[in-house]
């Protein structure tokens, strides 16, 4: 595609004004909780800084998630917009023109799905192909459902057919697509939050026993044999942590 045209890719996640700062700030926080508990040390943050870095890292991933699970539900309405449109008389260009007034009332102006259709109007004034600006939309989305649907939509504008009926149904499949994914998600939330309580719970022990019985930990930091079993109870926590979050991820795919 031009050069000319601003696109958004969503395998990079393009962080909404202070967001980002957030985002570090947390991070860092989470940095000392980990320095204060297993070592009592400042200096512990150096190399902890791998630790925020990680979560780092884990939160523009879950970032992008979300935001591509947002495209994918305004995009099912933009495309339910369109064949209405059809229906009406409009041309498919058109269609996906007229849309975007009902998109941004739906959504807001600054929604994901009003700026590419942005794109896609600029991209048809100077005469990039529809079936084109849907292929990089999809390309750039990662998204499973924008990418079927440019699929179908290329295939039917080469063979032909009810255009308004292929996008209808398209729109109703990927309907389908994401409320079982919204369903799993749901019938997951309880285990997620059991999984979010161990996280915390080993935290919340220690500063209990902590405020409860004071120096009762002492023995356990500044000296050599302290720092050698804290450091094996953060690789316990580390790798518990890892597992839970890999036991989750593969039980979502298997439900998927």
């Amino acid at each position: 595609m031009k050069k000319s045209l601003k696109q958004q890719d969503y395998h990079k996640y393009s962080w909404k004004k202070g967001e980002r700062i957030r985002t570090i700030f947390l991070c860092i926080g989470v940095t000392g909780i980990f320095a204060y508990f297993f070592y009592r040390s400042f200096f512990a943050l150096i190399p902890l800084s791998a630790v925020g870095v990680s979560a780092f890292g884990m939160i523009k991933r879950q970032k992008l998630e979300k935001a591509r699970e947002e495209l994918a539900g305004q995009f099912r309405e933009c495309i339910l917009a369109v064949a209405v449109s059809l229906q009406s008389g409009y041309s498919v260009e058109n269609a996906f023109l007229e849309c975007r007034q009902d998109m941004a009332l739906m959504y807001g102006e600054e929604a994901p799905i009003c700026q590419e259709l942005k794109l896609i109007k600029r991209g048809l004034d100077i005469n990039i192909s529809l079936e084109g600006l849907l292929a990089d939309m999809a390309r750039r989305s990662g998204c499973g459902e924008v990418a079927q649907f440019a699929q179908i939509f290329a295939l039917a504008k080469r063979n032909g057919g009810n255009m308004a009926e292929i996008i209808r149904n398209s729109a109703n499949q990927i309907g389908r697509q994401i409320e079982l994914r919204q369903e799993i998600q749901m019938l997951l939330g309880g285990k997620k939050m059991e999984l979010t309580i161990m996280k915390v719970m080993p935290f919340g022990i220690l500063l209990y026993i902590d405020m409860g019985n004071p120096g009762y930990f002492d023995s356990l930091y500044h000296n050599f044999l302290g720092i050698a079993v804290m450091t094996g109870c953060l690789g316990l926590y580390l790798g518990a942590y890892f597992l839970g979050e890999h036991v989750m991820k593969g039980i979502m795919a298997e439900m998927a």
